[in-house]
């Protein structure tokens, strides 16, 4: 495939992978941020949710992991260490888990990748989406991730690979068991708490519902079209 042009259409291909163990997922990753970074493929989201794991990032303190291993083969949590950014942090069922395999420096006309612009964006397009759910949600400033109050209820972990792809992402809380949480420390933060969607508006969330709305401002912060 040829590369395409600077001033080419962005399109990112959405792509919905279900339930899928960590693993699988990362090795998916992987592949695909390869290919991207050689143009062989266009921009990719992929929606995902895993069964309960918990991940390490490469600023983990491993304290902050509180169950022994009988705990979690008992709780059936899986613990993987990933090369993402950040502490540790619990996936599980009932939560939306987007990983953008976008390459940055292509779509901004730069050298060299706007991480920290990223990461904002990141955060930006899931408060959108909570408004329109209405939660009013925020950032703490010096913490990554999105907030009510003192509660987060949207992690971000991300990497960027040498030729400026993206890999890892964000974990939202829409009907997540908060229990999990109680197995850890999140992201090494002592003196907050997490929540979810369900627990702000006090009903079940509809997943595809809030992966649409969540699409859609994707597509408009990035500025890519979402196919």
């Amino acid at each position: 495939m040829e590369p395409r042009q600077a001033n080419a259409e962005l399109i990112c291909e959405v792509v919905d992978l279900g339930r899928m163990d960590y693993a699988e997922a990362w090795a998916l990753q992987n592949a695909l941020a390869d290919a991207r970074g050689r143009d062989e493929i266009p921009d990719r989201l992929l929606l995902v949710e895993h069964p309960h794991t918990y991940t390490f990032g490469s600023a983990v303190h491993e304290e902050n992991l509180l169950l022994d291993e009988a705990q979690l083969r008992a709780r059936g949590i899986a613990v993987f260490r990933s090369d993402r950014g950040g502490d540790i942090t619990y996936h599980g069922p009932g939560q939306l888990v987007g990983y953008p395999i976008l390459k940055l420096a292509s779509a901004q006309g730069m050298l060299r990748a706007d991480v920290i612009g990223y990461v904002r964006g990141l955060e930006t397009l899931i408060i959108q989406a909570l408004a329109d759910f209405g939660v009013e949600a925020g950032v703490v400033p010096g913490l990554t991730g999105v907030w009510v109050g003192d509660e987060k209820i949207a992690a971000i972990g991300v990497r960027v690979t040498a030729r400026t792809v993206t890999k890892h992402g964000f974990a939202i809380n829409l009907n997540t068991d908060l229990s999990y949480f109680g197995g850890i420390i999140p992201c090494g933060i002592h003196d907050k708490g997490v929540t979810s969607l369900a627990v702000l508006r006090g009903s079940p969330i509809d997943r595809a519902s809030f992966a649409e709305t969540l699409i859609g401002h994707f597509g408009d912060i990035f500025k890519r079209r979402m196919v």
